[in-house]
């Protein structure tokens, strides 16, 4: 993607969204189209109830260094972000400037998210307002340092957001009717082998055949859409089927 040439090379990214199949395609989508408008990190994520305590729970997919978020987290940033009350009386993009804002916070922690987010150099941020189809609302961030967005940029980033959002909703609900449909047993053998039992071992702790194991796990690696017994298990620990 080229920002400076906006229009087609926007349309064909938004076409390659509706190709992408797992949470982990859109992830690599997603930093691709970061390091093409020269942001440092995205997150997408559902807006948090005026009652949440951190941000983390609300996060779908994020390219956040793991230091920020924690140390957002730890400081219990998200309970009075103006950002996030924004977001939840507003549905228009908005760009926000850590380093020149005025926050306003009641909590007097304006001080410390100015030096967490210069520390991280990701006090520019583009924020894109987004919902499912079910009516859930959520956005869409990139940020970085780098100069504000032109207006045709925004544009652009929130027509891809829409559809990134969309898209994740889409294959969230795919994954959580896969998730119904696995039998207890087959939920049992993808567990165990997660845990690193051969189909032998697993047929001895279950008091199964060995055929009957290699059934089920083959069942489940069908109903995960995935290749091998491999694939089944980290598509498995992704949709929290397995732990």
């Amino acid at each position: 993607m080229n920002p400076s040439q906006p229009g087609s090379s926007v349309d064909v990214h938004v076409s390659e969204i509706a190709g992408l199949k797992t949470q982990f395609d859109i992830f690599r989508f997603m930093k691709k189209v970061t390091e093409a408008y020269r942001a440092r990190a995205f997150m997408v994520f559902n807006i948090p109830s005026v009652t949440a305590v951190n941000l983390q729970n609300s996060t779908v997919i994020s390219s956040w260094p793991v230091e920020l978020l924690a140390a957002y987290d730890h400081e219990g940033l998200v309970a009075n972000s103006p950002v996030m009350k924004r977001l939840r009386t507003s549905t228009t993009p908005f760009f926000n400037d850590v380093s020149q804002a005025k926050l306003e916070r009641p909590d007097g922690k304006a001080g410390i998210v100015k030096a967490l987010f210069e520390r991280f150099r990701m006090m520019r941020c583009a924020y894109f307002p987004a919902h499912e189809p079910s009516g859930s609302r959520g956005a869409v961030s990139f940020s970085g340092d780098r100069e504000a967005f032109t207006a045709e940029e925004m544009r652009e980033l929130h027509y891809i957001s829409i559809h990134v959002f969309d898209r994740l909703a889409e294959i969230r609900s795919h994954d959580n009717r896969v998730t119904e449909t696995l039998t207890d047993r087959e939920i049992d053998c993808l567990n165990w082998t997660a845990a690193g039992k051969t189909s032998v071992e697993i047929a001895e702790i279950l008091t199964l055949s060995e055929h009957t194991v290699n059934h089920y796990l083959n069942r489940a690696t069908k109903k995960l859409d995935t290749v091998n017994r491999t694939q089944a298990v980290a598509k498995a620990l992704r949709i929290g089927l397995i732990k």
